[in-house]
């Protein structure tokens, strides 16, 4: 697609701040939603401050080539119950969470170093645009019932199969339209800079209009209260772990083991999708250069630095990539800058408190358009595609159904994710179509049969 600023370009220095904050609004609410579910004391501002460090990390790793952010990991939930669920203290379940992204950043740099000696060849072997399209078309889709769940603040009634739309449900409603329209109309008819600004211009629109509902109406939309439990300094794990590490026996490391390393076995199929839609997106294929090697390095050591601040593994977020995808700024340097804005916020309490009251209305409408594009970089990934043919159309299909029909397996302590189950379904079926494709023709006609080559029948 066309950049405004590639990964190596450099805005001025007041725009830089600007274009910085607004990648953090776009990871944001993520970021620190993965301590708030997990519970135990966890520190938001922690896993910001983490997620800074992990993002410089893999910065470093990538040699400042790939532009995207890292923040907490959502696949990793499991792994961080299973570590407090075994713990005999809760400090020592802050030690099993240090513990455990050691485990999945290990599994991480074991796999770069295979393919630091294999090469990249057998990915583009066994996932090729027929089945790496589809499974980045998968990532948005599959977040997009999250996006509109937050729309509505997730009012649903499960007997009914659809939102009621009560005064409460339609104010959250009225505040994702505004913020998704005001984000859709920056980006399509906005002059340069309000192009590059969509999404900070569509939350503070949003913001402003659920301000309104909570100041005139019965509609609470903002919760101001979270002022009142705010922290001024992150609680870092690692602090908090110094006192449980001496409770950590044998039996307790295998038990955080087998919960952290079989799921990072699982990412690494993400982790690969993740960066060949960043790779379509900025026009250079990231497996290459800086090498599939550098990136999971990256990815593996920022994980265990995210997590011996913030408890929480990283990853690379779609939210990101979606965000360099609508505004065209892939620079890098914006991405480092994020970076040092995410540790330099983790410690000004009222700040972080602030963006915490970002209703999830406002947020839904940011990531109906985040969440959509993804789905969109993963079909275009297709068009190259020949869907004529049998077999392409057999792969792209049992890879979508199996990821929008949510085929998520829990197998002992492991989950295996939509995403990590409809990739593997779906080279499965490539695989065995391929072998068999010397043998049949997959277009489904007979190969004794003549047919006259006119425009009309063949290309």
């Amino acid at each position: 697609m066309k950049l405004i600023y590639d990964v190596n370009d450099r805005p001025h220095a007041g725009q830089l701040i600007i274009f910085a904050f607004q990648q953090l609004l776009a990871i944001l609410a993520a970021t620190i939603a993965v301590p708030s579910i997990v519970g135990n004391g966890m520190s938001q501002s922690a896993a910001l401050f983490g997620a800074g460090v992990g993002t410089i990390v893999y910065l470093l790793f990538t040699k400042f080539k790939s532009p995207v952010f890292l923040g907490s990991s959502f696949a990793f939930l499991g792994s961080m119950f299973a570590a407090f669920a075994g713990a005999v203290s809760v400090e020592a379940g802050y030690a099993g969470l240090i513990i455990g992204a050691i485990f999945a950043g290990i599994v991480y740099i074991i796999i770069a170093i295979v393919v630091k000696v294999a090469g990249v060849g057998w990915i583009d072997k066994i996932m090729p645009p027929v089945v790496i399209g589809p499974t980045v078309a998968i990532i948005g889709l599959s977040l997009a019932g999250n996006a509109i769940s937050d729309s509505f603040s997730g009012m649903y009634d499960s007997a009914a199969g659809a939102f009621v739309m009560t005064p409460a449900t339609w104010a959250s409603f009225i505040c994702a339209i505004v913020t998704l329209l005001v984000i859709v109309c920056c980006s399509v008819f906005g002059k340069r800079m309000a192009k590059l600004i969509p999404f900070i211009i569509g939350i503070i629109a949003g913001y402003v209009v659920a301000l309104i509902f909570t100041l005139t109406t019965s509609q609470h939309l903002i919760d101001f209260s979270l002022f009142q439990n705010m922290k001024w300094v992150p609680d870092f794990t690692f602090l908090k772990a110094a006192q449980g590490f001496a409770a950590v026996d044998g039996k307790y490391i295998a038990t955080i083991a087998v919960a952290y390393i079989p799921v990072a076995f699982v990412v690494f199929a993400e982790h690969i999708a993740d960066h060949k839609n960043l790779s379509s997106i900025i026009g250079k294929e990231l497996l290459r250069e800086p090498g599939l090697h550098r990136t999971l390095l990256g990815d593996g050591v920022g994980s265990i630095a995210g997590s011996i601040f913030g408890g929480c593994p990283n990853t690379t977020y779609g939210e990101s990539v979606g965000c360099v995808a609508i505004t065209g700024n892939a620079s890098v340097v914006t991405i480092f800058t994020t970076a040092i804005l995410a540790i330099v916020i983790s410690f000004v309490g009222p700040f972080v408190t602030f963006l915490s009251t970002i209703p999830s209305c406002v947020m839904g409408g940011v990531c109906i358009t985040l969440y959509g594009f993804i789905a969109v970089s993963g079909l275009k990934m297709i068009q190259p595609v020949d869907l004529g043919n049998n077999r392409n159309l057999f792969v792209v299909s049992v890879i979508l159904i199996a990821g929008i029909g949510g085929m998520t397996m829990k197998i002992g302590n492991v989950t295996l994710t939509e995403i990590a189950a409809a990739l593997i379904l779906g080279i499965i079926v490539n695989l065995i179509l391929g072998r068999s494709d010397k043998k049949n023709n997959t277009n489904g006609v007979p190969e004794d049969v003549s047919i006259p080559a006119n425009k009309d029948t063949l290309q």
